[in-house]
Formats: C-alpha cells, sequence, structure tokens
C-alpha cells in the first residue's frame, strides 16, 4: 500500500488459495444478545480489514472492495452479513479512518438484504462508497423501492456474484448501476451474451475472480470497464489497535435521541464516554457532513454531525461490538474520563464564566491520551481529529493555558503536589487560584464522577 502505510494500517499475510470473499451465506441479524463474532474480540489486540483492488482497462486503481477479517490471517470467515459488514463500517470509518483506508478511491461494501433496510447505511458517504448487493438477497418489490430509494440519495449500487440472465436480474438491472460477474461461476460460453446484455443496459461491467492472464484479456475484449481478482492482487491486511466503546453507553445515547432531547443532554451524555467521543469525532472527520473548520468543543461535534447521524453511528456500533469488553476495564480509558472531567473542574475555577474553556479543557483531557488508546502518535492522531488548534498544541507539546492545565493535572494524578504547585506558580495568573487544597478536591471528585458511570 502506498498512501497509508503506518504502524495502524499495514498490509498483513497473503491470502490463503481459494478464499472467496463474496460467497458468504446468508443469515439474519440476531438480537444484540446473541452476536458471536467470527473471532472473539479478546483473540486479538486489534481490529483486521481487508481490502482488494478493483482495476480499470489501463490496469489503475479504481476502488477497492472492503473485506471483513476477523483476525491477521487473510480469510474471510464470515458467519452473518450484516455484522460483518457492520464491522467493516466501523474500522473503516471509527479507527482506520476513511483517508487511511480509501485515499482519493471508491470504497464497495457488502450489503445483505437486513442493512439495506437499516438506516445506518446512510453513515457510508455516498461518493465515497458503493453499495454491493450480497448474491443471496432477493430481489422483490420492498428490496428494489429501497434500491431506488437509496440511489435518489446519491448511491451507487452494485450487484455481486452474477453469473446468469436470470428473470429476477433482468427485473432489477434498472435499479443497478454496477454488475459484478463472477468468472468461477459462468462459463466462457455463456460469458459474451451475459456481458453484452448487461452492457446493452448501460451498466458498468466488473469482472470478478480474474485468477489469469488470459482471464483479464478475455473480459477486456468482451468489453468489461473494471477487474478485480487475484491475477491483480489478493486482498491486502489493515490493521488498527482496537478501540472499545461501551455498549451501555451507547444504549443510553439511543434512548436519549429517541426521546429527541435536545444538544445540552446528548453532550451531557456523551461526557460520561469518552470512549464514544472519540468515535464520534472520527466519524465527523472521515464523513461528508465534517465540519470546514477545526473542532474545538463536544458541542460542535454533536452539532457537526446532528442527532440522526449520532444515533446511526451508535447504532452502528452496537451491531459491531459482539461482546466486545466495557471501557470501565480499560485502564487508560479510566483515566482518559477523569483526567477530562478534573480539566474541566480546574478550568470552570480559573474562569467561571468561560463555558468555551471549559469546553476545551474537556476534549484536551480525553485526547491527551487518545494516541496511546489507538497505538499512534499524538501529532498523526490530533491530524484524524481535525481538533482546535488550542487543543492539538495542548495534547502535543503542552502549549498554552490548555497544556499548562495538562501538566497540571498529570501532576495531580501522580500525587505530585510540589510538582503541581510549582507548575501553577510558573503559571502565574489566574492559575494561583489552583491552591493544594483545590486541587485534592477536584481530584476526588473528577474520580467519583468517572466511577459513577464506569460500570458502562
Amino acid at each position: 500500500m502506498s498512501d497509508s502505510s503506518s504502524a495502524s494500517a499495514r498490509p498483513e499475510f497473503p491470502a490463503e488459495p481459494g478464499d472467496r470473499d463474496s460467497g458468504a451465506p446468508q443469515s439474519s441479524v440476531p438480537a444484540q444478545s446473541a452476536i458471536q463474532p467470527a473471532v472473539h474480540p479478546a483473540a486479538h489486540p486489534f481490529v483486521y480489514l481487508g481490502r482488494q483492488p478493483i482495476l480499470d482497462r489501463n490496469g489503475a486503481l479504481s476502488a477497492y472492495e472492503l473485506l471483513f477479517r476477523g483476525g491477521p490471517q487473510n480469510r474471510a470467515d464470515v458467519f452473518d452479513d450484516a455484522l460483518a459488514t457492520a464491522q467493516v463500517m466501523t474500522r473503516t470509518m471509527g479507527q482506520l479512518g476513511v483517508p487511511a483506508v480509501l485515499g482519493r478511491h471508491h470504497g464497495y461494501v457488502n450489503m445483505s438484504r437486513e442493512l439495506l433496510f437499516d438506516d445506518i447505511v446512510h453513515l457510508l458517504p455516498p461518493e465515497r462508497f458503493v453499495l454491493e448487493v450480497l448474491e443471496h438477497v432477493g430481489f422483490d418489490t420492498a428490496v428494489l423501492e429501497r434500491l431506488a430509494q437509496l440511489r435518489r440519495a446519491g448511491y451507487r449500487i452494485a450487484f455481486d456474484d452474477v453469473n446468469a440472465l436470470t428473470d429476477g436480474l433482468r427485473r432489477a438491472l434498472p435499479y443497478a448501476d454496477i454488475v459484478k460477474v463472477d468468472l468461477m461461476q459462468t462459463g466462457r460460453e455463456a460469458l459474451p451474451a451475459l456481458a453484452a446484455a448487461i452492457a446493452a443496459e448501460g451498466k458498468t461491467l466488473i469482472a470478478e475472480k480474474v485468477e489469469t492472464r488470459e482471464d483479464f484479456e478475455y473480459t477486456r475484449e468482451l468489453g468489461f470497464d473494471l477487474f478485480q481478482g487475484y491475477f491483480f492482487a489478493r486482498p491486502q491486511v489493515l490493521r488498527a489497535p482496537k478501540v472499545r466503546a461501551s455498549r451501555l453507553a451507547l444504549v443510553r445515547l439511543l434512548a436519549l435521541v429517541a426521546g429527541d432531547v435536545g444538544i445540552a443532554e446528548l453532550e451531557h451524555e456523551l461526557r460520561s464516554h469518552p470512549g464514544v467521543v472519540v468515535q464520534l469525532l472520527r466519524l465527523v472527520n472521515s464523513s461528508a457532513y465534517a465540519p470546514g473548520r477545526p473542532i474545538s468543543s463536544l458541542r460542535e461535534a454533536v452539532l457537526a454531525a446532528g442527532t440522526r447521524q449520532i444515533a446511526r453511528w451508535a447504532q452502528l456500533l452496537l451491531y459491531a461490538s459482539g461482546r466486545d469488553l466495557p471501557w470501565s476495564s480499560d485502564p487508560l480509558v479510566q483515566l482518559a474520563g477523569t483526567r477530562s472531567h478534573f480539566m474541566e473542574l480546574a478550568a470552570r475555577s480559573l474562569a467561571p464564566n468561560d463555558a468555551d474553556f471549559a469546553d476545551a479543557a474537556f476534549m484536551t483531557g480525553i485526547f491527551s491520551l487518545v494516541h496511546v488508546l489507538v497505538g499512534s502518535t499524538p501529532a498523526h492522531t490530533l491530524e484524524r481529529l481535525g481538533l482546535s488548534r488550542e487543543i492539538s498544541e495542548a495534547v502535543d507539546g503542552q502549549r498554552g493555558e490548555l497544556g499548562m492545565l495538562l501538566r497540571v493535572a498529570e501532576a495531580a494524578e501522580q500525587g505530585d503536589d510540589q510538582l503541581a504547585q510549582s507548575l501553577v506558580a510558573q503559571a502565574g495568573g489566574r492559575f494561583e487560584a489552583l491552591t493544594p487544597p483545590l486541587l485534592g478536591e477536584l481530584n476526588l471528585w473528577a474520580s467519583a464522577w468517572f466511577s459513577a458511570y464506569a460500570d458502562g
């Protein structure tokens, strides 16, 4: 990989012979308590994502198909289509990040019938993603109406693993933009007529499972537009350190959105769950509705995403979480939550009438440890989150008032009262309000505050 090779996203091992990612069996979405990932989350400290190039007639990269991977082995191991796609979405947008996964190219994402009808599909920006309808989805009236609705919303629709011009496919072709023809399942004698019929309807033709040069040259002669298969490249496996979100926090968040609460209530709930805030910021900065300026408060993140998108994201995380561990079991998350509230309380003590300063202090506390959680550097992590300059400089360099407040918070966490008071004296001005007794009280309040929510 070229523009995304880093410690947080790098190719792993070659695919096993015979791996065919588009042949997953059909299954329905189970109840949340019954969801079982292909590999138990505790088995790997990382999350994995496969991507396979889709090339044009000249051999240039056109797009990637994004594939579920349960571990470093380059195998699909899909037991539930909806769960696999949900994990592909969260890993692409919430952990690895769209720029690292796709660069400037489009991403093809597999869609089961369940996810086609689920509102969370709208988390995928239509200008970056193609919805690839799996081969076992039946083209009944409800599905066709849904496909028409999604196309009106700007999505391109691809049909996967086509091998014959059936009556169902003829009926569905007007609702598709792209048709992927499976060379492994289509006889050579039937291929010319099938390609000609699809091309006559004005659809983009993709030859998939291209295994040899002869396959490529033959399908190109038949007029295929794009090509995918082991002849060009086996799927790469990208990985990122696992970042977990509290399932109870997500349920609470969904309940608040369903109750049509205001921004203030959503902001209050999100403050209790720093892990969800991390995901929200990544979502905002990975999507079409990303703000045109850096984010400097949690309220701005909520406003940028909107309650509808926050609900979709929380629902998607629930789909993808399986039996993941709660945030309360992660000491780094506990520290980030306690620190963020300590800094918010300290900022209010320094400037009681400056709500923006308190918001920025809270955000600084949360993101001061995010680079550790995601296994990256502060500069790289902050660049992907799009935070304001004041917060970025505080986290990466401990500069400015927020940076000094972060240094005081770290000293207080370590119980180093002498260092804390030395920093307060060095800062001077309004920082002198942070007396030793007050710092002790703030530490206790922050710990008690986070512990009240840590059972999520």
